[in-house]
């Protein structure tokens, strides 16, 4: 990964985390039930999840109660617009910008000397069938300070508004409480520290849940693809609800997607977008087995592309200039079918979002795309990181810095 973070690719907008904010970060962590951490050292993202805490408890999602009860962390206002790197949702980053959008002033005079706990409360205990993600509906996210620090705030305001009353101006004890309690908490008369619940209103989304679900909902009929296929056999068991629901292998999700005007492909369009240069250059890499000159070099330059484009078998040709074929015999006759001459997962690469869906809507489809045929490598980078970094570790050392030159061109 050190080409990647070199590159400023891999996680760069985490904030560092030392000194006093530790503790804060560990009293947090108890309020919300998880061991404490004993890193000394270690960063946040913009929902306060750490890898290097990850790392440590061997689990990507610590902040997460099971799968229907995601926590977050706020010990910083520099968390404001900060990426959210792991996000268990896709609306996780909205929730975010709604929470700063809302609160930044108290947040700002908040973390002065406390930290705030956030609870995403889906109103779903647990997921005792898959079926259940169709639950969301409205997240409520809950505020909890560290330290009690709002109840000590109106045990302050008892105190003084006793302290007011009558003779008690010269209880010693009366001024020994709030000598006590401004020495260790500060004076908060002034402070605003009560957050309100919000409520987050989700429409589509994806969950890591139960495997990986996405919820494609104001459509013609509401899907649900799960990348689990434990969990969709379980759901195609469902008797109750009307939805369509597939698995994200099968070739009858995308015939559907296109049927409901969810994505679409115009292989004659397609064909002249950077898009399509990138995808067939990832087809030729994946033939290639032995090569002479660095895969960077061969993706780069035209001729010796078309060199190692004539060193691979007939059958991998056609399927790396598939799409090429095709758009020639159809000139010639109309009989050719897509399917026929363009390999599948090349073909499903291919596609887009629909042109008249709004620009959440078609981000949410750009990563189910990216999934099914995970081809695209800057377009995988942009819309599923995790997936991406992963993928990227499986690449050879030259093939690395291709996909490192062709996203740092692009952003």
């Amino acid at each position: 990964m050190q080409k990647l973070k070199n590159a400023n690719l891999y996680q760069s907008e985490l904030i560092p985390i030392s000194g006093k904010l530790v503790a804060r970060y560990n009293k947090c962590l108890a309020k919300l039930g998880f061991d404490a951490t004993s890193l000394t050292r270690f960063s946040i993202d913009g929902i306060g999840w750490s890898p290097e805490i990850a790392a440590e408890k061997k689990d990507m999602h610590y902040l997460n109660h099971g799968d229907a009860n995601p926590h977050g962390i706020i010990i910083t206002p520099l968390q404001k617009g900060k990426p959210v790197y792991i996000p268990y949702h896709t609306f996780d980053r909205e929730m975010m910008k709604l929470v700063f959008s809302t609160y930044e002033a108290k947040i700002n005079d908040i973390t002065r000397d406390c930290a705030i706990c956030l609870d995403f409360n889906q109103h779903i205990d647990a997921f005792y069938e898959p079926l259940d993600v169709l639950k969301y509906d409205t997240v409520s996210i809950n505020f909890h300070l560290i330290n009690e620090l709002y109840h000590v705030q109106k045990d302050q305001f008892e105190l003084i508004e006793k302290f007011k009353r009558g003779n008690h101006f010269i209880d010693e004890d009366l001024q020994q409480q709030l000598l006590n309690s401004a020495k260790t908490y500060g004076d908060l008369r002034q402070r605003d520290l009560e957050l309100p619940v919000l409520e987050f209103k989700t429409n589509s989304f994806y969950t890591r849940a139960l495997g990986g679900v996405y919820v494609l909902r104001d459509f013609i009929s509401e899907i649900v693809v799960f990348e689990d296929k434990k969990s969709y056999k379980e759901a195609i068991k469902d008797t109750i609800h009307d939805v369509l629901i597939y698995h994200i292998e099968q070739p009858e999700l995308m015939e559907k997607l296109r049927d409901h005007m969810l994505i679409e492909c115009d292989l004659e369009k397609v064909i002249e977008k950077p898009q399509y240069s990138r995808v067939k250059k990832m087809m030729l890499y994946q033939e290639l087995k032995e090569t002479k000159h660095p895969i960077k070099d061969i993706l780069n330059d035209n001729v010796l592309f078309r060199r190692y484009l004539n060193t691979i078998g007939v059958e991998a040709l056609k399927r790396v200039n598939g799409v090429e074929i095709y758009l020639e015999k159809i000139e010639r006759s109309n009989a050719f079918k897509i399917h026929d001459l363009v390999d599948q997962k090349f073909y499903d690469a291919l596609h887009q979002p629909h042109s008249s869906l709004n620009a959440k809507h078609q981000d949410l489809i750009w990563k189910l795309l990216i999934n099914v045929s995970p081809k695209d490598v800057l377009f995988l980078y942009w819309y599923d990181k995790e997936a991406f970094y992963k993928a990227y570790q499986t690449y050879s050392d030259s093939m690395k810095d291709w996909v490192i030159e062709t996203i740092s061109n692009n952003i």
